[in-house]
């Protein structure tokens, strides 16, 4: 009985002790999960009430829809504010941020355009023909180097075929060495202001990883300070080739374009012209003649270089049997060939328009008013054909003569341009190499970046006029702001960012109009080779009819990159006071040059009330005066340099990116406080509001704990365009539940530990 009794009152007195303990777990619990999220708004699964309206004037302002946006952009992610303005009216501001599928699409073409221009190169090394041995060694050495660049471009292309997912590239993976020709973290923001006060303003900004060769590092520096070093090497071993200096190499590039470009056009004309002989249209032989005049003068002026000239005397000194193990000697070679040789294409040419004037001259209605031949030279040659037969069988002997010597013209120039391509690339074995691959990728971010700032900057503009008129009577200005230190790699970013942005003046737009509205026909297409690039932007038919003729007509448009460096991390601190800045400061002076020339350029040929107006009526020319006073002006982190930079490039209706290594936290900060800014000077926002409006754009969480911190970190936001709840939520809710069933189970295990010790 006494066991008995024992037992029942050792039951009760658990079941008792185990409920009191529950209830006290289940308060901890509690008492915990309010210590964590002290607000119900923090609750992760809780969907707080709409907030009550403040009190308005009026009814509040709806925002309409936003432009129609090319289809170049995807997964938007938007925020809306609401401010009070100076006279306790309300502003309605809506963020929204845009992936943009040309991070990966431009670099593929470049990709394609890089391995289709080696392959010629490597071609065209073949057609040289017969080189002395110690020639065709250098030739057999570039052209496998060329081969390893090649597969390595297609390999990277392979790669990049294979990827799927979002389309911009986090920083997480910027050293990866398959996505170093693609921009880091590229992403379009746009802020649209609706006010009582005025219409509708839309403000917009790239961001984007600064341009540089993160995979290959920075050890040795960047772009700038590695093409100056090698510069100075290739003289000192110019022993084995012929040095040619950059100024040079650049012209023999020029020349290939130019008589690779002319010598179809030629043809082309030519062939008209024979089909307008054909109809004996006098007209049409007349304006078709007159292009082919022009274009073949354009092609004899190419020509008439004494680069040209020198190098078909090397070339021709490098063939066998010539001087085997040197240099070539120029002397050896008659140089009145060639005179005579491009001399023949001016000839055959007179000859061609000797023909057509005696051809109208048998238009008794067409040619009353005709002038007489005056080149008598040429009557044996035009007599000999039969006047009175047809136009085409007297004209095409002429017009087939003046294509042959077009044709060996361009034979003789490309061997020639060939060979000096050649020796600059036997002198840069294998450095010069490398850094045209450095150079590569990042010309292929920054390219990407620009193309994807000058689709939306002409969505935008689609219906401005005077924007339009700007547009192809003078061109854009594209201003890079960077926010790069001058220490330590960041440097070498600084270095490699400066040439890929000073490259993008290679590059011009053209509007193309697309044959159908679907999205693979409104992707910009990238045509070109290095020294020149063109990429052409579609639009719709019905867009594409609302442009100037000049534009329908293929206007090619300009870009005019400028490139403004202020570091203002910590960093910065360090270089400026035991440092060199000296990189930054050449950079900013340099392109307040470019800056101060297209505005005087922009000023001579487009009115003032083709640019846009602003609330703060600042001119124009007292802004640039004053950002040239502050670029030579000895400042530690001096950011009105960007401030007065950026605000020209709005007054000039020019493309704004903002840069900086990863294009999260400093061109976080920098861009909600240009945001800010805007609404403080151009809408009146209440100067009460304007910390609280920074703090807004710059919190991570929204009520509910919706992320949309995505200007500061838009790889986080990923997860929001794919409708993922925050990770950080779930932790606390799993850690409870265990520690909850730990802690019931410990005060249990606790409590027969007790009464067995005591019993």
């Amino acid at each position: 009985g006494v066991t008995h009794l024992t037992a029942s009152v050792f039951n009760e007195t658990s079941l008792k002790m185990f409920v009191i303990i529950s209830n006290v777990s289940w308060w901890l619990i509690y008492c915990t999960y309010l210590f964590l999220y002290p607000s119900p708004f923090s609750f992760p699964f809780y969907t707080p009430p709409p907030s009550p309206r403040p009190p308005f004037a009026s009814p509040p302002p709806r925002l309409s829809p936003l432009p129609p946006a090319p289809l170049v952009f995807k997964n938007p992610i938007c925020k809306v504010y609401r401010f009070q303005t100076v006279d306790s009216k309300w502003m309605l501001v809506r963020e929204q941020m845009d992936e943009c599928t040309l991070s990966f699409s431009i670099p593929r073409q470049l990709l394609n355009l890089y391995i289709q221009e080696d392959m010629r190169r490597i071609h065209d090394l073949r057609d040289l023909g017969d080189l002395s041995p110690h020639w065709d060694n250098l030739r057999k050495e570039v052209t496998s180097r060329y081969g390893q660049v090649i597969a390595a471009y297609q390999e990277t292309l392979a790669e990049l075929d294979k990827i799927t997912g979002p389309s911009f590239k986090p920083s997480c993976s910027k050293a990866q060495r398959y996505l170093e020709f693609i921009p880091i973290n590229l992403h379009t923001q746009r802020m649209r202001v609706t006010c009582p006060r005025k219409t509708d303003a839309f403000y917009d900004v790239v961001t984007v990883g600064a341009p540089a060769a993160h995979f290959q590092g920075f050890k040795g520096g960047g772009l700038r300070r590695l093409l100056g070093r090698h510069e100075a090497e290739k003289k000192s071993t110019a022993y084995q080739c012929i040095y040619y200096s950059p100024e040079h190499t650049a012209k023999a590039q020029e020349v290939l374009n130019s008589v690779g470009q002319l010598q179809p056009l030629i043809s082309g004309l030519a062939d008209q012209l024979l089909q307008a002989a054909q109809q004996r249209s006098a007209p049409s032989l007349r304006e078709v003649l007159k292009t082919l005049a022009e274009k073949t003068e354009q092609f004899v002026h190419a020509l008439k270089d004494e680069l040209v000239k020198s190098a078909l005397l090397a070339l021709h000194a490098a063939r066998p049997g010539e001087r085997a193990d040197s240099i070539p000697c120029h002397k050896e070679y008659d140089e009145e060939e060639w005179d005579r040789v491009w001399a023949d294409v001016a000839k055959s040419l007179s000859c061609v328009i000797a023909m057509v004037d005696k051809l109208q001259e048998q238009e008794p209605v067409n040619n009353n008013q005709e002038q007489p031949i005056s080149d008598h030279a040429l009557a044996d040659v035009i007599t000999s054909h039969n006047p009175s037969g047809d136009w085409r069988e007297q004209l095409c002997p002429l017009v087939v003569r003046l294509k042959d010597c077009v044709e060996e013209v361009v034979k003789r120039a490309k061997r020639a341009m060939t060979f000096v391509l050649l020796q600059e690339a036997a002198c840069s074995i294998p450095q010069g190499l490398y850094l045209k691959q450095r150079r590569d990728v990042v010309f292929s971010q920054a390219l990407a970046a620009l193309a994807c700032g000058f689709v939306m900057r002409l969505y935008a503009g689609m219906e401005d006029r005077g924007f339009l008129k700007q547009l192809h009577l003078v061109g854009l200005v594209a201003q890079f702001e960077s926010l790069l230190s001058t220490y330590s790699e960041e440097i070498g970013m600084l270095e490699d960012m400066e040439v890929g942005i000073s490259d993008l003046h290679r590059v011009a737009f053209k509007i193309t109009q697309s044959k159908t509205d679907e999205p693979c026909d409104l992707q910009p297409v990238v045509i070109g080779r290095r020294d020149h690039y063109t990429v052409e932007v579609p639009l719709p038919p019905l867009a594409f009819q609302t442009l100037p003729d000049e534009m329908k007509e293929g206007k090619v448009l300009q870009i005019y990159p400028v490139l403004f460096n202020v570091g203002i991390n910590e960093q910065q601190t360090i270089a400026e006071r035991f440092g060199d800045i000296s990189l930054q400061e050449r950079i900013n002076q340099r392109n307040f040059e470019i800056l101060d020339g297209y505005y005087k350029s922009l000023n001579d040929k487009v009115p003032p009330e083709c640019l846009p107006c602003f609330e703060t009526q600042t001119d124009l020319k007292e802004l640039l005066e004053t950002l040239g006073q502050n670029v030579i002006t000895k400042k530690r982190k001096n950011v009105e340099i960007l401030w007065l930079a950026g605000t020209i490039c709005r007054r000039l209706n020019g493309i704004r990116f903002t840069s900086c290594k990863s294009a999260k936290d400093r061109t976080s900060m920098s861009v909600t406080l240009e945001q800010c800014a805007l609404l403080r000077d151009e809408h009146q926002l209440n100067k009460d509001y304007f910390i609280r409006a920074l703090d807004c754009m710059r919190s991570r969480l929204t009520q509910g704990g919706v992320l949309c911190q995505w200007d500061s970190d838009p790889e986080a936001a990923c997860s929001v365009a794919e409708n993922k709840p925050a990770s950080r939520h779930f932790y606390p809710i799993a850690l409870l539940l265990v520690s909850s069933h730990l802690l019931v189970v410990w005060l249990i295990l606790s409590l027969v530990f007790l009464l067995a010790k005591y019993q």
